[in-house]
């Protein structure tokens, strides 16, 4: 039966029926439906609003479906929504005494909140996800600080770094989203029930009480705003989309490192998969897979923002699909932070393949330039000095590290024999000790610093 068909005469045509049902994706939220109508009905019973006898019928009701759900001995089937079929299946079992349930709440109200402990659940799940990830990054880190790899800038070579800085800084990301996560929880962390259809109610209800029943920091203050806000829902998509963001980029490096033409590091055959034609293949087609979901995540924050664009005051069905997407989005990146997170742990570094790259295509030139400022010559003039080295090695085929220091002093008397040993890459790593530099020293300060952050999220 549905709730509001006493106004009507005449029953919802089928295709009606299907196109406005949301069960079939709504009813994802019955433990939240349940859990949000307990704490209603034990609130109406504290004042008065129902019996206690009443009240203790409904709670133990509605706790009954609870279990048979979560054991599978009913289905969720045959309603318009998850709040229809819980409201029927406790009138079914109780009696008129389940009608009352609904007292001093709407459907508006009720939906608002249920949803806003979903997010709230997959939000905490997010952080928890996302500090999983940024541990893996950084035991990685600690496993890359006796290599060096070449730096990019335009993905071309720049400068040696210690390997670990590179799994810091995608580490920093991460932590940023989850500080973004968590500054979202508290935000949506407000409770609607009580809001009713978009004016509040005539009975006697004390909001403050369900708040604390289901840890919500306060009841809402404006109930038209109450009902009909979805801020919660984009924010979350968003800090999805920007989490799936720094994802995808460490799926690209990833690929372009595991590549024959790189060779820095290696996914493992766990995480690899090959070709239906050519025997020799090993593709990354769990990180390239990962790419590709960024985008969908990228609608559905599009979708959720392009739907509350127009809405007016309050409620309207548009809101209904506030869920689909995020729904979609939440299992994406769910799935996504998790199989990274072991991906990370079992990727191979290939200190040799790196070493001999941060030498290469003259990535230590810097370090030249530096070495004759720090001797007093002007930074652009030892600039220039070492752009005509660089052209003058590549005319020659010869490197930077191969240079005899005769060949050096031919450019610019302020080189001395130690030039020799400034322009191996590992020196030129080790020399980046500025705060948050590349140098192992720095990265192990690094380490430490988000493991000391990382702490402050307090998730098991």
């Amino acid at each position: 039966m549905k709730l509001w068909q006493g106004r009507f005469e005449q029953p919802t045509a089928k295709d009606a029926d299907d196109f406005n049902d949301s069960l079939p994706f709504d009813k994802k939220l019955w433990r939240e439906d349940i859990t949000a109508s307990v704490a209603h009905a034990r609130m109406l019973g504290k004042c008065g609003i129902i019996s206690a006898a009443e009240c203790d019928e409904i709670c133990g009701g509605l706790e009954a479906i609870y279990a048979d759900i979560e054991s599978g001995a009913i289905e969720i089937k045959d309603a318009e929504d998850i709040h229809s079929f819980v409201e029927n299946e406790l009138v079914a079992r109780i009696g008129d005494s389940g009608k009352k349930l609904h007292t001093a709440r709407s459907r508006n109200d009720q939906v608002a909140t249920d949803f806003r402990l979903y997010v709230r659940r997959a939000d905490d799940d997010a952080v928890k996800a996302l500090c999983n990830l940024v541990e893996s990054l950084t035991d990685k880190a600690e496993s890359g600080l006796k290599y060096i790899m070449p730096g990019y800038t335009h993905l071309r070579k720049a400068q040696p770094i210690c390997t670990g800085h590179f799994f810091n800084a995608y580490a920093e990301m991460f932590l940023r989203d989850a500080d973004r996560f968590a500054a979202a929880r508290k935000r949506m962390n407000v409770m609607p029930l009580g809001s009713g259809a978009l004016a509040g109610t005539s009975y006697p209800i004390d909001r403050n009480m369900t708040a604390t029943l289901l840890e919500f920091d306060r009841p809402c203050e404006n109930s038209l705003d109450g009902v009909s806000d979805r801020d919660f829902v984009a924010e979350y998509m968003f800090n999805a989309s920007m989490a799936m963001m720094h994802l995808s980029r460490l799926c690209e490096d990833i690929i372009l490192y595991t590549s024959e033409e790189f060779g820095y590091f290696e996914i493992p055959d766990a995480y690899s998969t090959g070709s239906s034609i050519m025997p020799q293949k090993k593709n990354p087609d769990i990180p390239e897979l990962m790419r590709g979901k960024t985008g969908r995540v990228y609608g559905h924050l599009m979708a959720i923002l392009t739907t509350l664009k127009g809405i007016p005051l309050a409620y309207n069905k548009d809101l209904q699909e506030d869920k689909e997407g995020f729904f979609d989005a939440e299992k994406q990146l769910s799935g996504c932070l998790k199989i990274m997170a072991e991906l990370v742990d079992n990727l191979l570094l290939r200190g040799n393949r790196m070493k001999k790259a941060a030498e290469g295509e003259f990535a230590c030139a810097t370090d030249v330039a530096d070495y004759l400022a720090k001797r007093g010559v002007p930074f652009r003039t030892a600039h220039e000095v070492t752009g005509r080295i660089v052209r003058w090695c590549i005319e020659e085929n010869r490197t930077l590290q191969n240079m005899t220091i005769e060949e050096y002093k031919s450019f610019d008397d302020h080189f001395d024999i130690d030039i020799c040993e400034t322009v191996r890459g590992v020196n030129c790593a080790e020399a980046r000790t500025s705060y948050g530099g590349a140098s192992p020293k720095c990265v192990k300060e690094n380490i430490r610093s988000i493991k000391k952050r990382l702490a402050k999220f307090d998730v098991e």
